[in-house]
């Protein structure tokens, strides 16, 4: 079993920036994809980006291309998630999702490919 515990959320103006971590714990392979979600207020959770254990491609959702850049740290099990640029629609629950398989990129923004969930954390843009 993986674990994956998300932090860095909170409330920041617009404009501003803010890093989410996701750190996983348990039973990690070297074969794995994490992927970001969020899910506002009254809205679908939707896909955000991914990265691989050993990079590669990032699919990106265009709403956040250019603002938002996906990292990792192998070694302590961490993926980041930079936010930049932050707007008032960026609000919402973020999620940290993985998977121990190498997905393909076509399928990194499904959620039914990922086995393991975080609780979320909470970012709100606002003044």
């Amino acid at each position: 079993q993986v674990q994956l515990v998300e932090s860095g959320g909170g409330l920041v103006q617009p404009g501003g920036s803010l890093r989410l971590s996701c750190a996983a714990s348990g039973r990690t392979s070297s074969t794995w994809t994490t992927g970001w979600f969020r899910q506002a207020p009254g809205k679908e959770r939707e896909f955000v980006t991914a990265t691989r254990y050993n990079g590669g491609s990032t699919p990106t959702a265009s709403s956040v291309r250019g603002r938002f850049i996906i990292s990792r740290d192998n070694a302590k099990s961490t993926v980041y998630l930079q936010m930049n640029s932050l707007k008032s629609e960026d609000s919402a629950i973020y999620y940290c999702a993985s998977t121990t398989r190498t997905l393909i990129t076509s399928s990194m923004s499904r959620e039914d490919q990922y086995d393991f969930w975080g609780q979320g954390t909470q970012v709100t843009v606002g003044s």
